[in-house]
């Protein structure tokens, strides 16, 4: 067990516009003047889906990997209607603020990708470079089904492994190649041990419920939340299995973020890339190196 003295990251917190106390893992680095980034997870994920490649990027970055309202560290919202993506909008806006950070690189996994193009709409100036996983101004019908199909549902299980065989079971499509120590991991990014001794998903189960009315996956129309991002280093990862973005979807943001924009498919994944493949390395590498890079005149 690693011991909290030697944990690579800082717990810490802040207070949303409604009271609510949330939570982040702060991986420090990043002394010479890089800007921070951002990680901000899938919509039943937590920071727990970021602490390898907060790892590996620490301490040449600050990496500060988010837990939404409602997940992970972070405070439960009294209101469930408040599970919507402007509010995570908002909620990110007081991080900022927080932290007095001026200027950020975003990644976005899935849901935290659509806050990445909500903040690029209201942050533009701020954004140093942008990372979107596996999600996209327009979400695919058969992911969004698939989505609503599990979220909200209070499972449990007795052991780890039988966590890790749920979800085996439920995902192979996504994850083909993974092995049981795969399983296992992800078992240990998706659940806690609650006091009676069960292990249980780590999140409010009351964030399905704005999320099954429709239209509150993706709030404003996101083409042009897309646009702000348009010029500034970029990179859409894209599953090859994926169920969200689809390839026709990603080569349109191609075409609409510019020259300064990467495109990168992740081979044999679905929904969503982990960041951890040798594809998505490389790619991640690629966009932080012209993150440093002096702007174009």
């Amino acid at each position: 067990m690693v011991s909290e003295r030697n944990r690579p990251y800082a717990d810490a917190y802040w207070e949303s516009r409604d009271g609510l106390r949330l939570h982040y893992r702060d991986y420090a680095g990043g002394a010479d003047g890089r800007p921070p980034i951002l990680c901000l997870p899938g919509l039943t994920r937590n920071a727990r889906d970021y602490a390898t490649v907060a790892e590996r990027l620490a301490p040449d970055w600050r990496v500060l990997a988010i837990d939404f309202r409602g997940r992970g560290e972070s405070q439960a919202a009294k209101d469930p209607m408040s599970y919507v993506p402007l509010t995570y909008l908002q909620d990110i806006e007081a991080l900022l603020e927080d932290q007095k950070i001026d200027r950020f690189v975003a990644f976005g996994t899935s849901l935290g990708g659509i806050v990445t193009m909500l903040l690029a709409s209201v942050e533009r100036t701020r954004i140093a470079g942008t990372l979107l996983n596996d999600v996209g101004p327009e979400i695919e019908a058969a992911g969004l089904s698939r989505i609503r199909g599990y979220v909200g549902k209070n499972t449990w299980h007795p052991t780890w492994l039988h966590a890790a065989r749920a979800l085996a079971d439920a995902n192979a499509d996504v994850y083909p190649d993974y092995t049981i120590e795969a399983w296992l991991a992800m078992a240990k990014r998706l659940y806690r041990l609650n006091s009676a001794g069960r292990i249980v998903l780590d999140y409010d189960m009351r964030i399905a419920e704005p999320f099954r009315v429709p239209g509150n996956e993706a709030g404003p129309d996101m083409w042009r939340t897309l646009d702000a991002l348009a010029g500034r280093p970029a990179l859409v990862l894209r599953g090859e299995r994926s169920d969200i973005l689809s390839e026709k979807t990603a080569d349109a943001m191609a075409l609409r973020l510019g020259g300064r924009a990467e495109v990168v498919t992740v081979p044999a994944v679905g929904h969503a890339p982990t960041l951890d493949e040798p594809t998505s390395i490389r790619a991640i590498s690629r966009l932080l190196g012209k993150v440093l890079e002096p702007a174009p005149v």
